[in-house]
């Protein structure tokens, strides 16, 4: 695996912690969280942390993840910590392995106290961490092998434009649908959350509306602009996406963003909030619109799921799938995207569950509607020249029909 040298790498000072502040005593055991360094201390800008001391050397790490523009910073005992970078992890070798007590120590001091108690109970937990000048993180804290393990998520300064982030046209029109159900879907780290800023982004700049979010963190900040935009945190703000979803029709929303859809109640409220009027965005770890259809009304037992595809038939209006694929100037990614747009057969097919499956052909052939296969879409970039064949062919669904493709684009050119 490539490694990295960092030029403060030596620094005796790093992950090191020369004395705790324990301030309250939680489940047989004292709770650290604040912590001062040998650099001294320094505020933070979030609410929850700011009247601890500054970690100099886990901001010295962030930084240097922030200069290389990495994606997300691993810290885990036994090893040195490691940057995603391109999505690809590489290893800081000039760095001393992390020990037990640096992870515990550190996590402990980032930790908002809410947090932190989550995390003793559960043995994970997710929070936003700020760092003055830096930018924002989304941290996860988890226990591996019986020791604290660290990720921490880069989210990106400002909110990127839907041409910066070379989306398609039909994304902007979703976005301005006056109500129904948007999803977009894709692994951890395809961007799902870029794109949906991106989003609610451009309908409070051009549009006069209440948005809602409810999100666990909250990750990108969302300013008034033409809007109001108030943005809901799980734990923070509210118990649970159920408990808020259950409030927030009552909030006069026009929009509602659901970070993330995780059971059926939330899958409920989603669809009811859609068929009364409002705009609702949320997400799925899915890789493909027939998968997200399906993983919707899996969540459900058999008895309930004619009537949830009939209300998801009626209430959805577009799904946008996609994965990161490696720029050919190596200026780091660019989603690939299959989308999927309500139309008439849309409703049909995923109404009868007998007739689901043609969902496929249906997308390969609504291009008049904007709608495009992951293939297509890797088609695309690759005769843009964004991205090479090599990793077109990596990403794609049917690799062997794409070759094709490719080949005769190619010989189309010559």
């Amino acid at each position: 695996m490539p490694s990295l040298r960092l030029p403060w790498a030596r620094s005796p000072e790093f992950l090191s912690i020369r004395r705790c502040k324990y301030l309250w005593f939680s489940e047989g055991r004292f709770v650290p969280i604040a912590i001062t360094s040998e650099i001294g201390e320094h505020p933070r800008t979030e609410s929850a942390i700011s009247r601890r001391p500054r970690v100099l050397e886990l901001d010295e790490l962030l930084n240097e993840a922030v200069r290389r523009e990495a994606s997300d910073v691993h810290i885990k005992v036994g090893s040195p910590p490691y940057l995603r970078v391109d999505g690809l992890l590489f290893a800081l070798t000039d760095l001393p392995d992390v020990t037990p007590a640096d992870t515990e120590r550190v996590a402990f001091a980032i930790m908002p106290k809410a947090r932190a108690e989550e995390f003793l109970e559960k043995q994970e937990a997710d929070f936003a961490y700020t760092v003055a000048g830096l930018g924002r993180f989304r941290a996860n804290v988890f226990r591996q092998r019986g020791s604290v393990g660290m990720v921490l998520r880069r989210v990106l300064p400002g909110i990127p434009s839907f041409e910066t982030l070379g989306l398609p046209p039909v994304v902007r029109r979703l976005a301005e649908e006056p109500r129904g159900l948007v999803l977009v879907t894709g692994p951890t780290g395809s961007g799902k959350t870029t794109t949906l800023a991106a989003m609610i982004d451009h309908i409070n700049e051009t549009m006069a509306k209440h948005i809602m979010t409810i999100e666990d963190p909250i990750e990108v900040l969302h300013p008034d602009k033409r809007s109001i935009v108030n943005q809901r945190e799980i734990g923070t703000d509210t118990e649970d996406f159920h408990a808020a979803l259950k409030r927030v029709l009552r909030q006069d929303p026009d929009v509602i963003l659901i970070g993330e859809m995780r059971d059926p109640e939330t899958v409920w409220a989603a669809l009811s909030a859609a068929e009364t009027g409002h705009l609702v965005f949320a997400t799925l770890h899915t890789m493909s619109a027939m998968e997200t259809i399906s993983r919707i009304i899996d969540f459900f037992p058999p008895f309930q799921q004619q009537q949830v595809r009939m209300s998801l038939a009626g209430s959805l209006r577009g799904v946008v799938s996609q994965r990161l694929v490696q720029r050919s100037d190596s200026k780091g990614r660019i989603p690939a995207m299959e989308v999927l747009v309500s139309t008439g057969r849309v409703f049909d097919k995923i109404a009868d569950a007998s007739l689901t499956h043609e969902l496929e052909e249906i997308i390969e052939q609504g291009e008049y509607y904007g709608m495009q296969s992951f293939d297509q879409s890797l088609l695309s970039l690759y005769e843009e020249g964004v991205i090479t064949r090599r990793d077109a062919l990596a990403t794609a669904t049917k690799t062997h029909d794409l070759r094709l493709k490719m080949d005769a684009s190619d010989l189309a050119k010559s």
